[in-house]
C-alpha cells in the first residue's frame, strides 16, 4: 500500500508539475491510478496539451510504464483534438483518440474526420475509418474508405497519406488503392495518385482513366498505365497503351499530350507520338504522329501515313 501511494503521488506530482516530455499538462476533474493496469483514469472534462496540440473529451486514460514514465493517452466517447500552427488549425475527432506522450503521434479511430484551417476558411477535409498524425514529422495517414476535399478536388481512396509544409499547409497528397478524384466536371482513376500542392501537379498510375469535358460539353476519355495533369495549364500527359474515346473518334499509341483551347482553357487538341492510329466509323489511319482537334472537330496524320477502309465492297453503287 505505501509502495502504491508512492507511486501515485509521484506520477500526481509529475503531472502537477508538467515537466515530462516537452510542456505537457493534463487535467481533469477526477484522476484514480490502477496499478494492477498501470493506469491513470481521467474523468471529467478531460484535458492533455502536449506543445501546441490539445486533446479535450469526457473520459480518458493513460498507460504508465514501469519506470513510471507515461506513455499513451487513450480518450473515449468522441473526443477531439486541435493543434494550431500560426494562422493554420488542426481538427480532429472521432470515437476513439489516443496519444503516444513519448512519440508525439496522434491517432483516430471510428469516423474520423480531420479538418485544416488557414484562418475561418477549411482548406482540406478527409473522412476515413482510422488517421494517424505523426506531429513531429507532419504526417498524417487516413485509411478505410477515405474521402477527402482539398480546395477544389474531390477525392476517394482506400489509403491517403497527406504531408504537410513547416507552416502546416499541404505540401503533397498520396493516394492508393481505388483511387479517384474529380475535380469540377473531370474525373480521374487509378491505383496510386500524388498530388504536389507546390507545383500543382498530378500524376497516376496503374490501369488510369480520366474523364475530361470538352468546350461543346462532349466528354474525351483517356485511358493509360500513367498519367501526369498539370492543373494550372490544363493539360494532360499519358503514357503505356494509351486509348482515347472522343464522339466517334477512337484513337491509341504510346504517348499522348492534351492541351486546352487558350479562350476556353476546355481540353482541345490531342497529339499522338509514335505509332498511332485514328479509327473514325470504318475508316483506320495508323501514322508516326496524329494531331486530334475538337472543335472544330479535325484530325491530321503526319510521317509514315497508312489508311484503311474496312468493307468498301460493301458500299451502294457500281464503279
Amino acid at each position: 500500500m505505501k509502495k502504491l501511494l508512492i507511486i501515485f503521488g509521484i506520477i500526481l506530482t509529475t503531472i502537477g508539475l508538467g515537466v515530462l516530455a516537452s510542456d505537457l499538462e493534463i487535467e481533469s476533474k477526477t484522476q484514480t491510478f490502477s496499478d494492477s493496469e498501470h493506469k491513470i483514469k481521467l474523468d471529467g472534462d478531460v484535458k492533455v496539451k502536449l506543445d501546441n496540440l490539445t486533446i479535450q473529451g469526457d473520459t480518458a486514460d493513460i498507460s504508465v510504464r514501469r519506470n513510471n514514465k507515461l506513455d499513451t493517452a487513450t480518450f473515449y466517447n468522441k473526443p477531439f483534438a486541435v493543434e494550431i500552427n500560426g494562422n493554420k488549425k488542426r481538427e480532429v475527432k472521432s470515437n476513439i483518440l489516443q496519444i503516444s506522450l513519448i512519440n508525439k503521434v496522434v491517432r483516430a479511430e471510428g469516423e474520423t474526420q480531420s479538418v485544416i484551417t488557414e484562418g475561418n476558411t477549411p482548406i482540406i477535409i478527409i473522412n476515413a475509418d482510422a488517421q494517424e498524425y505523426d506531429t513531429k514529422s507532419s504526417v498524417m495517414v487516413a485509411t478505410g474508405s477515405v474521402t477527402m476535399k482539398y480546395k477544389d478536388i474531390d477525392t476517394f481512396s482506400d489509403k491517403a497519406v497527406i504531408i504537410a509544409d513547416e507552416k502546416g499547409g499541404v505540401k503533397k497528397i498520396d493516394l492508393f488503392g481505388n483511387a479517384r478524384v474529380k475535380q469540377e466536371q473531370n474525373e480521374s482513376e487509378g491505383h496510386h495518385f500524388v498530388y504536389n500542392a507546390i507545383t500543382d501537379e498530378m500524376s497516376v498510375e496503374g490501369n488510369t482513366k480520366t474523364i475530361a469535358i470538352s468546350e461543346d460539353g462532349k466528354k474525351l476519355t483517356i485511358h493509360s498505365d500513367y498519367q501526369q495533369y498539370n492543373k494550372k495549364q490544363n493539360s494532360y500527359i499519358g503514357s503505356g497503351h494509351v486509348k482515347i474515346w472522343y464522339d466517334d473518334y477512337y484513337a491509341q499509341g504510346p504517348k499522348v499530350s492534351v492541351f486546352p483551347d487558350p479562350k476556353t482553357n476546355k481540353p482541345n487538341m490531342v497529339y499522338f507520338i509514335g505509332r498511332s492510329k485514328i479509327i473514325q466509323q470504318e475508316k483506320d489511319i495508323i501514322a508516326d504522329k496524329i494531331k486530334i482537334t475538337m472543335n472544330p472537330k479535325d484530325f491530321t496524320a503526319e510521317g509514315n501515313v497508312k489508311t484503311i477502309i474496312h468493307n468498301i465492297d460493301t458500299k451502294d453503287g457500281d464503279l
